[in-house]
């Protein structure tokens, strides 16, 4: 499958002169002649390289182009084409992989484009797998987690269980005690009178008796005489 190369240059000769050099070394190639262009067909399309020229429409149009380009999911190799040369530091903050300067042989251009995507198909290797080591770790440690949570779920409920155990004997014995008290029939009080309240009660009768007695006896001894 061939790489695709978005070409943004706002001269008509350097497009159509690179985008048939670089149709020779089998990339497809897309074009763009401003800025505003190029970042419509960035957001439309995935491009392998994006190589841009630094002043167009002004002076910041191939700053702009770059940070759409950095911004893209697909990642794609970043190119700085210009007559001008800047300082290495200052095209690399604005974002760029690399600076190719116009005019330039074709076969050094080609090197340096075919130089440019393999360390950047590269670089994109290893973050890949720098990301699924990221996320095997982090799933590891999901895991790991999610098991020591249900660990500590499952000595809970054996405590808790091993509790209720514990206090089943006491609980059984307390519904006995309950259980025994109702169903013990109800103890008769009697009372009894004390000891020297009955002997007063049976003087009192005896003298009461006597009483009667010695009247009767004083009747008849009234009569005799």
């Amino acid at each position: 499958m061939k790489r695709k190369i978005l070409l943004v240059d706002d001269e008509v000769a350097v497009l159509l002169t690179l985008k048939a050099v670089l149709e020779i070394s089998g990339f497809e190639v897309d074009t763009a002649a401003s800025a505003k262009e190029a970042k419509s067909k960035l957001k439309k399309r995935e491009y392998a390289m994006v190589i841009t020229d630094l002043r167009m429409e002004s002076d910041a149009a191939g700053r702009e182009v770059i940070q759409v380009a950095r911004s893209a999911a697909y990642h794609p190799a970043v190119a700085l084409l210009t007559a001008f040369p800047i300082a290495e530091e200052d095209w690399q903050e604005m974002g760029a992989d690399n600076m190719l300067v116009k005019p330039m042989h074709t076969k050094i251009l080609l090197e340096q484009i075919a130089a440019l995507l393999a360390s950047h198909e590269a670089k994109l290797e290893r973050l890949i797998a720098l990301q699924a080591s990221h996320d095997e770790q982090i799933e590891s440690l999901l895991a790991t987690h999610d098991a020591e949570i249900a660990a500590v779920r499952a000595g809970r409920g054996g405590l808790k269980k091993s509790a209720a155990r514990k206090a089943l004997p006491a609980k059984k014995k307390a519904v006995a005690k309950k259980v025994a008290v109702k169903k013990a029939p109800a103890k008769k009080t009697t009372t009894k009178a004390p000891v020297t309240q009955v002997a007063a009660k049976k003087a009192t009768v005896a003298k009461k008796a006597a009483k009667k007695v010695a009247k009767k006896a004083a009747k008849r001894t009234s009569r005799v005489r």
